[in-house]
């Protein structure tokens, strides 16, 4: 048999007489490996897989615990066919392996997880063997016998140690896929003795990793390595390392979490754990962070534990997660427009609880893990982030409502925890649900939700008046009328979206993409090679393309904090084109358009000034007065940069993107033309600064026109609306007259829902 299995007893003897020991250190390719074997421990292995052609494929990670050079201590071991599953079942961390008669290749995942520069194939058709010495079995045994594991508190800790120890954690990072091909699991732990701990734990897979569900969970660690990271002690994984993590709260059951099959947990091992609850309780300020939705409010950030209705992939970097937990957001909660095919769920339950459901938008690197979670599961958002979204009307109240995000990277523990079935909080949570009525949230009675497509958000006890009726009555006035959408303008819908100057009263087109692709363009070929200078307020550096002959400087404003988080950092971009600008906007969240101009960067009002995400603002350049960047300095120590404040450092009169659109409505006296302008962003519920950067956000104002004005039917079949509008006296191009506008109207939840 290729693959062998021992219990104990010496390894090598196993061997033939001919065979030879070779260093980890001594090998690279070319070198000739007749008779020759490895032998090491596991520290690493990764879930079995099968590559495209069907053929079975074990990865595991070869350690020698001897060497001190990190490059040379690991390699990268790959098993294939019959002999991987074998492997895959027998093989656990901290196992002694020995490899004879393997090939070497280069490894092409060097730079990522700094191991070695080869990687060893192994196959029973070239005649290899594997060889393990597996002695969990045996540690369990012994541990059974009598035997105790000691335990180190953590003031006791030195570098170089392999500890045993128990700790409350503080603060943890859910497994997020680290830079190589490894997850890690960042773990802060503390204990009586007054001591933190900062573990960096890492594995081939997120099963194997500690499954800590929220801070003041209990933590115990076996063989973790102690090491010296930026003058302080760091624990690191190591081979043989495994973990159980208990529930830090008083009194409940004391179940270990574990990937494990044999672990030993004694009666003082459940003594140091009630221990440890009781003293965490008036020793540690733990922070509440759980909030339900019934408590939610603007600009918070808080974990959601919550039960997953439904999901949904909205595009490349972003997913849809829709979610209860049996309570009631006070405010109105952003429901993503997604298509109905391309949501994952039961249609009955979503219905059923669609006025009890929130959708979180995850972003980035959470977007894998949200594509894994299976409908109907119990889950834990943490660093969930609220924004208050309010229409620039004069009734900000009525075109309000939540977002729901969480954002790219892990700062803050971000990231998603999938709760198992016989976890406390998840039974306390289905145990709620089950007593939870929906149909006590249902909101057809309310005013603002109808079967109609528009709902008047107030004025609802006004007669409705014939359009024939409403040009008769002198201006100013308003009234309700009711009425089809005949046609509306402009077709386009994104040329709709308007650039207003509220000091000059000015209105202009907003650059499409066509534009600004020619903006960036014309900048990067003037100035291929940007400016590269620090000052005392931004410092610079340099980032390549595809291009050798073209770079992008990127200059960073200097903060108190130089490890702020991307989306909370302020930059000057120079030489980017626009997709690079595009990229850039989704990881930062202040950019700066610039340019340089005898060996100076200043800012070009053909261009946005200021972007943020999908906001991307302009300055009017009529009433601007340009001042050099140097006038950002003073806020380079700011902990944050408000828009207003970046637009007056600078000189800038910001211009506000407005919709501007004609309606023309028709009833059965006559038709009508009116504007859809100031109360625009009320009437969509859509951001005007956003739409042109946000492709879904254009695909719902498509939806929303086509189900209030349907292409290509006759006027017969077209829905009727009610609509609140105001007349008043305009003396555009010199002549009187009386204009129409829509105000207090708003597209109801029914299609934004859809």
């Amino acid at each position: 048999m290729p693959v062998h299995v021992l219990r104990d007893g010496n390894i090598e003897a196993q061997l033939p007489s001919t065979a030879r020991r070779i260093q980890l250190r001594a090998l690279q390719l070319g070198t000739n490996l007749a008779h020759t074997y490895l032998l090491g421990q596991v520290s690493l292995t990764y879930p079995p897989s099968k590559l495209g052609n069907g053929l079975e494929l074990f990865k595991f990670v070869l350690e020698d615990p001897s060497e001190k050079n990190a490059k040379l201590k690991a390699i990268n071991t790959f098993i294939f066919g019959k002999m991987a599953e074998e492997c895959g079942k027998a093989m656990r961390q901290g196992d002694t392996v020995v490899v004879f008669g393997f090939d070497l290749t280069k490894s092409p995942s060097v730079s990522r997880d700094g191991r070695h520069r080869c990687q060893i194939e192994v196959t029973e058709e070239k005649g290899s063997e594997v060889y393990i010495l597996n002695k969990s079995g045996s540690r369990a045994e012994s541990a059974a016998s009598g035997s105790k594991y000691s335990y180190t508190t953590l003031d006791q800790l030195k570098e170089g140690m392999v500890a045993n120890l128990f700790g409350v954690v503080t603060f943890f990072k859910p497994p997020y896929r680290s830079k190589g091909t490894d997850y890690c699991s960042a773990i802060t732990i503390v204990d009586p003795s007054d001591v933190k701990l900062k573990c960096m734990l890492f594995s081939g897979s997120t099963d194997t990793l500690p499954k800590v569900y929220k801070i003041g969970d209990i933590v115990r660690f076996h063989r973790i390595k102690i090491q010296s990271f930026n003058e302080e002690i760091q624990g690191i994984t190591t081979a043989g390392f495994s973990a159980l993590v208990f529930d830090g709260t008083v009194g409940a059951p004391m179940c270990p979490r574990t990937s494990s099959n044999s672990y030993t947990f004694t009666k003082e091992n459940e003594k140091t754990v009630d221990a440890l609850r009781k003293w965490a309780i008036n020793h540690i300020d733990l922070p509440r962070s759980r909030v339900k939705l019934s408590d939610v409010q603007p600009l918070q950030y808080f974990d959601l534990i919550c039960h997953l209705v439904a999901k949904a992939e909205v595009d490349k970097t972003s997913y849809l997660l829709k979610v209860w937990d049996g309570t009631k957001c006070v405010s109105p909660t952003w429901k993503i427009c997604v298509e109905d095919e391309a949501l994952i769920g039961e249609r009955s339950l979503i219905h059923k609880l669609r006025n009890l459901t929130v959708d979180v938008l995850v972003y980035d690197n959470h977007v894998e893990s949200a594509k894994f979670l299976k409908v109907g599961s119990c889950i834990v958002i943490h660093s969930v982030h609220t924004k208050l979204h309010a229409a620039n009307t004069e009734n900000q109240t009525s075109a309000s409502y939540l977002e729901f995000y969480l954002h790219g990277g892990t700062g803050y523990g971000r990231g998603i925890t999938v709760l198992p079935d016989k976890n406390y909080d998840a039974q306390e949570l289905k145990k709620f649900l089950d007593t939870v009525d929906p149909k006590e949230y249902d909101r057809s009675e309310e005013p603002c939700i109808s079967e109609a497509p528009l709902v008047l958000t107030s004025h609802r006890d006004w007669q409705t008046i014939p359009l024939a009726t409403v040009i008769t009555i002198a201006a100013p006035n308003k009234f309700r009328v009711r009425a089809q959408l005949q046609s509306f303008q402009p077709q386009r819908l994104d040329q709709s979206i308007k650039l207003h100057c509220t000091k000059c009263k000015s209105l202009q087109d907003a650059p499409d993409e066509h534009d600004l692709n020619i903006i960036f363009q014309e900048r990067v070929m003037l100035h291929p090679k940007p400016i590269i200078q620090n000052t005392e307020w931004y410092q610079s550096a340099v980032w390549g393309t595809n291009n050798p002959n073209r770079c992008i400087a990127a200059h960073f404003v200097r903060k108190c904090d130089l490890h702020q988080d991307p989306e909370n950092t302020l930059i000057m971009v120079e030489g980017g084109a626009l997709q690079e600008i595009y990229k850039l906007s989704k990881h930062f969240g202040s950019i700066i358009p610039v340019k340089s101009d005898k060996e100076q960067l200043e800012i070009d009002l053909s261009a946005p000034f200021l972007i943020e995400g999908n906001r991307w603002h302009y300055g009017c350049r009529n009433c601007s007065k340009v001042k050099s960047l140097d006038a950002l300095s003073p806020l380079a120590n700011k902990s944050s940069c408000e828009t207003t404040a970046i637009a007056e450092a600078l000189g800038i009169e910001p211009l506000r993107h407005v919709f501007v659109m004609n309606f023309t409505l028709a009833d059965e006296t006559g038709l009508l033309k009116v504007y859809l302008w100031n109360y625009a962003e009320q009437f969509f519920q859509i951001p005007a600064s956003e739409i042109l950067m946000d492709s879904l956000l254009q695909d719902k104002l498509c939806k929303i026109m086509e189900t209030l004005c349907p292409p290509r039917k006759n006027n017969r079949e077209c829905p009727w609306l009610e609509f609140c509008i105001r007349s008043y006296n305009s003396s555009g191009g010199g002549i009187e007259h009386i204009c129409y506008e829509i105000f207090d109207t708003e597209v109801t939840g029914t299609i934004l829902n859809h």
